[in-house]
């Protein structure tokens, strides 16, 4: 009889964690889950979708829980910073976790990512290069159900098909909404490289999910299964047998002799404590989340890095009226994007930057000014109909560097109804990332020039895009980093964290796939160990 509980706890039941689960239930050994939140039905979220107002809110489908609060309760994450800067986020605390409402971008870093202090003079490198994690991206592909164009280039450097790949995507690209036919038709002849978006909806059925047929609804839910989320990964962790306990929020890891993780201790709803044993554990919540966890345990940071290095991509948005239909919400809410600078010599000297194409029905924007201008019923209409025929918006996904001064900490001040802690948040923007702004501005007065455009919003506010990354920094010194290249705490032989909180550089590109593929080699090494 074992004298542990399991042979691995795993903190967090999103993609990433549902994937370290999957592995290791699939190898036999015992596995417990321990999830915050609730489950939700897919079918429940679509319904909560269509019956609340607040449309543009990702979060208001999936549950509110006093005990779990996610990232837009109010008082739960108490943000500081510039004057020109609110910063915000918008993640869930639910089984399957945050890609339950996600627009299913699925990038690939490129080689230089891996190794941006070595290149460009600034940053950090990575301890493991993209060739080491290139096997893994692979099967994360193939885990998830990408669909893409192996002959981009992605770096937007006529480097030919970029970056180098062992096998293609697992699904060719979705059919191209007219929007970025137009876009590509109009900027590509500007000197503009213009790129798809790899992403996880399927383009025909693939592992149980049907193709996309353009709902445009991919945030807040996808109503038909189309796009990947992780609770289809969760889904399959359980059927192989892992144990996911909901309504289990992680409070504290206990420690042991030498330095090893002996328990989890968590917290139900009615505030009655439990505890659990294993043999490893995998710490595998939200980017903000995680180091929480390991800041209240007093845990993993000898270096004083946990919390710290907070990156996201951080830029500027820009929307307008064209001089043409560009009749955007046809087909997926993200489909291409602007990839020239996505790694330029220019990266010495400031963010990268790579431009997203909005493929989003855009009446909600448009429609409140035109109500307060007065227009009723028909006139309503119409100009709705000529004007979201004619909208787009453009968005900088912008390199930002890890910064040991932008973190976050638990927040005594703020507590749940089960007694535990919020969120403090402190995050600036130094003068790498502003500097790409006239770079930026250039770009934008481009965009307008060849659509004869009609601005809506200048670009000249600052925002970040959610994406949560550097706050369990990896890296090979245990002075300055929290996890080893195999995601193991360097405090602690038998804690891995796994999240997209361990990237070392931002990039331009959404972490997601990086982080499943961080988590699938992760749990490639539990399973050796177990």
């Amino acid at each position: 009889m074992s004298d542990y509980d399991a042979d691995v706890i795993i903190i967090g039941s999103g993609t990433i964690g549902s994937h370290v689960a999957l592995q290791c239930a699939q190898a036999g050994k015992s596995v417990i889950i321990l999830e915050a939140g609730t489950k939700l039905p897919r079918w429940k979220a679509v319904q909560n979708f269509h019956e609340d107002a607040a449309k543009r809110n990702w979060n208001a489908p999936y549950p509110r829980l006093p005990w779990a609060p996610h990232s837009y309760m109010e008082g739960y994450i108490e943000a500081t910073g510039d004057a020109d800067f609110d910063y915000v986020t918008s993640y869930l605390r639910v089984a399957g976790g945050t890609t339950r409402h996600w627009a299913a971008a699925c990038w690939r870093l490129l080689p230089n990512d891996f190794k941006l202090k070595s290149t460009y003079g600034v940053g950090r490198d990575w301890p493991i290069s993209y060739d080491d994690l290139e096997p893994w991206y692979v099967k994360a592909e193939r885990s998830v159900g990408v669909s893409g164009t192996a002959q981009d280039d992605q770096s937007g450097q006529n480097r030919g098909a970029y970056p180098p790949r062992s096998q293609d995507y697992p699904m060719p690209p979705e059919a191209m909404p007219y929007s970025v036919q137009r876009m590509t038709s109009k900027l590509t002849d500007m000197g503009y490289s213009i790129a798809h978006e790899p992403c996880g909806r399927a383009s025909r059925p693939y592992d149980g999910r049907p193709a996309c047929i353009g709902n445009n609804n991919c945030e807040p839910a996808c109503p038909i299964g189309a796009m990947y989320s992780g609770d289809m990964t969760l889904e399959k962790a359980v059927a192989a047998g892992a144990d996911l306990r909901t309504e289990s929020v992680a409070f504290k890891l206990e420690t042991g002799e030498g330095g090893a993780i002996t328990a989890v201790h968590f917290r139900k709803p009615d505030g009655s404590d439990h505890q659990l044993t294993a043999r490893r554990f995998v710490v595998a919540s939200h980017g903000l989340e995680s180091p929480k966890l390991l800041l209240m345990s007093d845990v993993a940071n000898s270096s004083d890095q946990v919390g710290r290095n907070l990156m996201d991509h951080t830029g500027l948005t820009f929307s307008f009226l064209a001089d043409e239909p560009l009749w955007t919400g046809r087909g997926s809410v993200q489909h291409g994007c602007i990839v020239n600078r996505r790694d330029e010599p220019s990266r010495a000297q400031h963010s990268a930057i790579r431009y997203s194409f909005r493929n989003l029905v855009p009446n909600l924007d448009i429609a409140p000014d035109l109500i307060e201008q007065g227009l009723r019923g028909e006139a309503l209409d119409d100009a709705i109909r000529d004007r979201a025929g004619r909208y787009m918006q453009i968005s900088t996904m912008s390199e930002t560097l890890a910064i040991p001064t932008n973190r976050v900490q638990p927040n005594p001040d703020w507590t749940d109804s089960i007694g535990l802690p919020g969120l403090k948040v402190t995050y600036r923007l130094d003068r790498y990332v502003r500097a790409m702004l006239p770079q930026a501005q250039r770009d934008f007065a481009n965009f307008a020039q060849a659509f004869g455009a009609e601005v809506l919003t200048a670009p000249n506010q600052w925002r970040n895009q959610f994406h949560i990354m550097g706050t369990c920094i990896m890296g090979d010194d245990p002075a300055d980093s929290v996890v080893d290249k195999d995601c193991r705490t360097h405090d602690h032989d038998n804690l891995f964290v796994v999240t997209t909180g361990v990237m070392p550089t931002s990039a331009t590109v959404n972490p997601t796939l990086t982080g499943i593929a961080l988590a699938i080699r992760a749990g490639d090494t539990l399973v050796k160990e177990l």
